[in-house]
């Protein structure tokens, strides 16, 4: 029950891997063995590309979602520095409820002396057009907000998002330079049809380990437009943005894996909704103090994220994980680092909600019989807490 912190490599992502590794060359080598590993690593950039609709020389192969956020984020004000625009003198924009790589990367660049403001969703967590506006300045020059938040599942606007961005860019001064759209795809493609230029996006980040394909690849979209410099250094590979030898086996079963997801997309996206929407009603029919966090309508069909008053989400975690079910209380890259969601947080509301969050998140292998089991287990896990919290 926690798809959303990783999924299981599928069945065609696992052979495809097996295929690739015979292939033993180095795709930099220019025998017979380097131009195979080369043919493996074009033809994944090429899949990739057609599952964005993109250009294949728009995708750059890295190691997962974070060094794609970094390559995006830190890569861009590189590249600013080197046309000698000093950080301090630029503008950045970032979704508050961000995955902890993108935030990261701009607390990074306030201390480098860039000017940052984060942008608040409202109570169902939708980033609205008008909200970003409000944040974008003259000197503004990338603005990040995720397609959808991998704890609560919130689809956000991004074709409007991305038109507020253009609208500013045409009224702002006429040296001012177009501001780049980037946006942590993440899970999002599982559910969601991903086409770049439709998005209206400069950059989009995908991971592989969300995907059900390998951990340890993921690429990042790049607009032909856009320039970045490298954030690591080395032989030049991936047109001089990510150095290090192509993981050209890696590559290969994460585009087999993104073809999977397109073909199932649409059947898995209608299971796991029905899924949801009978495990939510299960859920606060048991607990009618439970809330509910996200948006019932804009969100991705497998994510359940839901705060229990007089719990402690960590003692629950545990008690499921002894009984076998997996669940996380927050993105699981924060686990163990805060007592409490920032995600949830910024959704408002009574000051527990953000400490007692619970996460649920369903994929392929979930069935009804599992989601009825889990709320059984979480039911037994809910009282037994609650009767230690009231002695």
């Amino acid at each position: 029950m926690d798809y959303a912190a990783a999924t299981p490599v599928c069945a065609v992502a696992q052979k495809e891997y097996a295929s690739a590794s015979r292939v033993v060359g180095n795709s930099g080598a220019i025998h017979a063995s380097g131009v195979a590993a080369r043919f493996v690593v074009e033809g994944a950039r090429a899949d990739v590309a057609g599952f964005l609709s993109c250009r294949s020389r728009e995708i750059i192969f890295t190691s997962g979602g974070t060094e794609s956020n970094n390559l995006a984020i830190i890569g861009y004000a590189n590249s600013l520095g080197k046309r000698g625009k000093e950080l301090s003198d630029t503008h950045w924009v970032a979704g508050a409820i961000e995955h902890p790589s993108v935030l990261a990367c701009f607390a990074e660049l306030e201390r480098r002396g860039a000017k940052v403001d984060y942008v608040s969703p409202d109570a169902r967590g939708i980033i609205r057009p008008e909200a970003l506006a409000s944040a974008l300045q003259p000197n503004t020059v990338l603005v990040s907000i995720g397609w959808a938040n991998g704890e609560i599942g919130v689809v956000q606007p991004l074709r409007a998002l991305a038109k507020t961005i253009a609208e500013y860019s045409g009224q702002t001064t006429v040296n001012a330079a177009d501001i780049v759209f980037h946006t942590d795809a993440g899970q999002a493609p599982l559910y969601l049809a991903t086409t770049a230029a439709g998005l209206g996006v400069d950059m989009l980040t995908l991971d592989s380990g969300k995907c059900y394909g390998p951990k340890g690849i993921g690429a990042l979209f790049v607009r032909d437009a856009v320039t970045l410099a490298p954030i690591m250094f080395g032989g030049g590979q991936e047109r001089g943005l990510r150095s290090g030898s192509e993981a050209y086996a890696l590559a290969a079963s994460f585009a087999s894996a993104l073809t999977w997801v397109g073909e199932v997309r649409e059947r898995e996206t209608a299971r796991l909704a029905t899924l949801r929407a009978q495990f939510t009603r299960e859920l606060t029919r048991a607990f009618p103090d439970a809330v509910i966090n996200g948006n019932k309508k804009n969100t991705l069909p497998h994510i359940v994220n839901v705060s229990l008053p007089r719990i402690n989400s960590e003692y629950i975690t545990l008690s499921l994980d002894h009984k076998g079910i997996s669940i996380s209380t927050k993105s699981s890259c924060r686990e163990g680092e805060e007592d409490e969601s920032h995600v949830v947080r910024a959704l408002g509301g009574a000051s527990w909600r953000a400490k007692n969050t619970l996460r649920f998140s369903f994929g392929a292998q979930t069935t009804a019989r599992g989601t009825k089991r889990a709320l059984n287990a979480l039911i037994g896990s809910v009282l037994q807490c609650r009767k230690q919290h009231e002695q």
